[in-house]
């Protein structure tokens, strides 16, 4: 069955086990996802659900023990290690909850780091990061080392370095895990800026409720699968109104989910 082009990320019937000695730990059970260019999806969860294995999993740091996994049309189940590189060097950005900036580097060095595996001309290497730097807000910290950098800087760094080489999807880990309430409202509200002006698929796994709320569609993993209708339960329990949720996300999930 041939794939909707705006489709950018599809998972069919997805599992990841895992051996823990004799016993097997089955963690995904036949996910499905898909999720289209110019959406924000969050998919939240019970530390242990499987969430960032999940993200993992579409990023191509990790193999499925069955299913398939669509990137941009692209099978990535089937790609060897030197091919699933480069697939995701191209078409994939990771925002890690630490951001992994190299301490060694200036911002503007780190943005840089992505396009070096590219072979991109340092005049145009330069200019890139400059611009990305600007989108975030950071543009006038280019030049400072990651420790001169407030959290919510380095994560704006961190955000712009997934984007350096203008990734269609953009995959990120608890992005706001070790920020204050409003540092990481404004970083979800740049990622939403992100899928809807620049048409990316924007996946984020989260704990947080109030980043949850920003989402276009929120999805639970629970039991292995991903499912919509326990959403009212898991916003009640968090003391967060669902209802309070930006006028341009889609409200009815039902029409949008694809549950598991």
């Amino acid at each position: 069955m041939p794939l909707d082009s705006n489709v950018a990320v599809q998972c069919i019937d997805l599992y990841r086990e895992f051996e823990d000695g004799r016993r097997i730990i089955k963690v995904l059970r036949g996910t499905d996802l898909a999720v289209n260019r110019g959406e924000f999806v969050a998919i939240v969860g019970a530390s242990g659900s499987g969430k960032t294995t999940l993200l993992n999993l579409i990023g191509g740091l990790d193999r499925p023990t069955a299913g398939e996994i669509i990137v941009n049309g692209v099978e990535i189940t089937k790609l060897n290690d030197e091919d699933m590189s480069e697939m995701r060097r191209h078409n994939i950005g990771v925002l890690f909850q630490d951001q992994h900036l190299l301490p060694i580097f200036s911002a503007i060095e780190n943005v840089q780091v992505p396009m070096l595996l590219d072979e991109v001309r340092a005049k145009e290497r330069y200019g890139r990061a400059i611009k990305l730097l600007e989108a975030v807000g950071v543009d006038h910290r280019a030049h400072h080392m990651p420790h001169e950098l407030s959290g919510g800087m380095r994560s704006r760094v961190a955000l712009a370095r997934a984007l350096a080489n203008n990734p269609t999807v953009l995959l990120c880990d608890e992005p706001t895990g070790d920020l204050d309430h409003k540092t990481g409202g404004e970083i979800i509200k740049l990622m939403r800026d992100l899928a809807k002006g620049e048409n990316r698929a924007v996946i984020t796994v989260t704990h947080d409720p109030e980043t949850a709320r920003m989402a276009d569609r929120i999805l639970l993993l629970r039991d292995g699968q991903l499912v919509d209708e326990l959403i009212g339960e898991f916003f009640r329990a968090s003391g967060v109104d669902v209802e309070s949720r930006p006028s341009d996300t889609v409200r009815d999930q039902k029409d949008t989910a694809v549950e598991g």
